[in-house]
């Protein structure tokens, strides 16, 4: 599922990369009182997860997006995670628990999901939001995978308790 090639906004220099992102979460953060996303930590039967790079922001993600208005979190996941990464949901996704991000707002919170139970999905194709997407062995995370990415699946290896802040 990856594609080497790079996505058109990391041809752009880091100052204008996080220029944009700082005005999506400008304007985020004017639009809505409190921001609620979801994330899916989608593990397959070989214990590998699924993790995305966004064309917009540096780093390997969980796939996931923000929760709109009048939709649920298990919806919205739903959502998400087949725009993101073709994973459609066979069974329901568990809540691993949710999170306080205060990397562009302390008015951010994330609930994070683990799924098993998903069809396989067929290769995601590069577009204008995602970069890469793939699986890959909770051993061998891809560099650049976000701290915050790296403490939850952790947990959810480990069965640890989450400590509420991403």
């Amino acid at each position: 599922m990856r594609n080497p090639s790079r996505a058109p906004i990391d041809r752009l220099p880091r100052p204008l990369r996080r220029l944009i992102g700082q005005v999506l979460h400008l304007y985020f953060r004017v639009s809505r009182g409190m921001t609620l996303g979801v994330r899916g930590a989608v593990l397959n039967e070989a214990g590998e997860v699924l993790l995305v790079r966004h064309t917009y922001t540096p780093g390997w993600h969980l796939p996931g997006g923000g929760v709109e208005p009048g939709e649920t979190a298990a919806e919205a996941l739903s959502k998400e995670l087949r725009e993101e990464a073709n994973v459609v949901l066979s069974g329901p996704a568990v809540l691993h628990g949710l999170f306080l991000s205060c990397e562009s707002s302390r008015r951010d919170h994330v609930a994070v999901f683990v799924v098993r139970d998903f069809a396989p999905p067929a290769p995601k194709r590069p577009d204008y939001e995602i970069a890469e997407a793939g699986f890959f062995a909770l051993s061998a995370l891809p560099e650049g995978t976000t701290p915050g990415t790296r403490r939850r699946l952790a947990e959810i290896a480990a069965g640890e308790p989450a400590d509420g802040r991403w």
